[in-house]
């Protein structure tokens, strides 16, 4: 009995000592819950704490509210996690709560958007596409494709990333910045888009900054009855049918499940290997996604990009 006696607590010291070294990471990310871009990044997260052996813990304020994103923050810094993983949309309403995460001990690695201010704010490092960058793209092709006159729908306008993208576009289209916020509820950024094309017949471009939007973007399109260049950012099984039928001329991939799953193996390897860290930020795109390379990828769509 005395043996069992042994074995038993020694198997239980050794589950307990497994259970308080296995790192946890959390993850906070500024979506309504009605992006299909976010689920893909939180798939990423998980897959790759899965893989080294890691708790992950996902979480958004649904009201889309910043205010109540810092809040998500400042709770998760409370918990003491192995580190954060946090999109970066407005630098100034979340900045306190990531700095106060920081000064905490915390190693903290910024996804997505903000890379400007990522360094800053004492963040690690930034995974994620250089979203100016995305934009000058997207404005550089469309110009070469016919686009003379365009309009960028933005669903959410506090978000300086997609601003950049919105921005960078009209840089290189040589145009002055067209931009409007048509929300990210799917009914409002139609009518919206559709009341703009109504307003302004001489509109001959339209770029949606999100997958969503983009697919909202195209019924309006259909609905007014009018011909316009439509291009989008990020993948979804809808945008993929829309490349196929022709009513999308491409979309920028900045491959989101990349910024789900190598901050977690960032993290992991800072916490595992005294401190090792890449050289520098990666950048996860930008790259098109058009009807030449879209069969090669659309069984990802949604799923892992």
């Amino acid at each position: 009995m005395k043996k069992v006696l042994i074995a038993i607590t020694a198997i239980a010291a050794t589950t307990l000592c497994g259970s308080a070294m296995a790192e946890r990471y959390v993850m906070i990310t500024h979506t309504q819950g009605t992006d299909p871009f976010w689920p893909v990044v939180e798939k990423g997260g998980r897959d790759a704490a899965k893989a080294v052996g890691a708790d992950f813990e996902y979480n958004f304020a649904p009201s889309g509210d910043m205010a109540d994103m810092a809040k998500l923050i400042e709770a998760a810094t409370a918990t003491q996690p192995d580190g954060l993983i946090i999109s970066l949309p407005d630098p100034d309403a979340l900045g306190n709560a990531i700095r106060s995460a920081v000064d905490s001990g915390i190693p903290v690695v910024t996804i997505n958007s903000g890379l400007e201010s990522s360094g800053k704010l004492g963040a690690l490092m930034h995974v994620g596409q250089p979203e100016r960058l995305a934009g000058e793209n997207a404005g550089k092709r469309a110009k070469t494709e016919g686009a003379t006159k365009a309009l960028c729908l933005n669903q959410e306008a506090f978000n300086t990333a997609l601003v950049d993208r919105c921005s960078g576009y009209f840089d290189a289209m040589g145009a002055d910045l067209n931009m409007i916020d048509v929300s990210n509820d799917t009914a409002q950024i139609k009518t919206r888009t559709a009341a703009a094309l109504q307003a302004d017949p001489s509109i001959d471009a339209l770029l949606a900054v999100g997958p969503h939007v983009c697919e909202a973007a195209a019924e309006a399109v259909d609905e007014v009855g009018t011909e316009v260049h439509l291009s989008c950012f990020d993948l979804s099984p809808g945008v993929m049918n829309l490349i196929d039928s022709g009513k999308v001329m491409f979309t920028i991939d900045q491959q989101q499940r990349l910024q789900g799953y190598m901050p977690v193996i960032v993290l992991h390897l800072y916490n595992t290997n005294a401190g090792m860290l890449p050289g520098a930020n990666i950048p996860s795109g930008p790259g098109f996604v058009d009807a030449s390379n879209a069969s090669a990828v659309v069984a990802q769509a949604g799923v892992n990009r």
